[in-house]
């Protein structure tokens, strides 16, 4: 079973960074999203999923369909969260906090909590669940 875990963790990984053409940003994302998935207890593994998630991603590398439109589309939603939440690298975060602190300065204090801003990735979520279940893929 670990090595099954191995090999599919290495191909789609693989087949991943083929997909993203190795682009700076999206390859680290690919990268830390192979990552969360495998790390997560509470995914179980099946090879049938992983397969036919590879069939989509070495579908997106090879030409710029609908396969490299919707990978491009995850990348760069992933990368938004990320930034949104502080996560990254350094300069990103450096970035956040200079941005922070000018509407602070700006606005004087912080905005209020805001439900539509708390909510805001929920229908995405579900979205890319349902693109999941339907083609029988584990995409995140």
């Amino acid at each position: 079973m670990p090595s099954e875990l191995i090999t599919a963790y290495r191909k789609l990984l693989r087949a991943g960074l083929r997909a993203v053409q190795f682009s700076k940003p999206s390859r680290f994302i690919v990268r830390d999203q192979l990552r969360a998935g495998f790390r997560d207890t509470n995914n179980k593994f099946e090879p049938e999923r992983v397969r036919r998630t590879i069939w989509f991603l070495n579908a997106a590398a090879q030409e710029r369909g609908l396969e490299h439109k919707i990978l491009k589309n995850l990348c760069r939603v992933q990368f938004e969260r990320s930034r949104e939440l502080g996560k990254g690298n350094w300069k990103t975060k450096i970035k956040l906090l200079q941005d922070e602190e000018a509407k602070i300065s700006k606005k004087g204090a912080k905005r209020p909590y805001d439900p539509i801003q708390a909510g805001k990735y929920e229908f995405y979520d579900l979205t890319v669940q349902m693109l999941n279940d339907s083609m029988g893929m584990c995409l995140r």
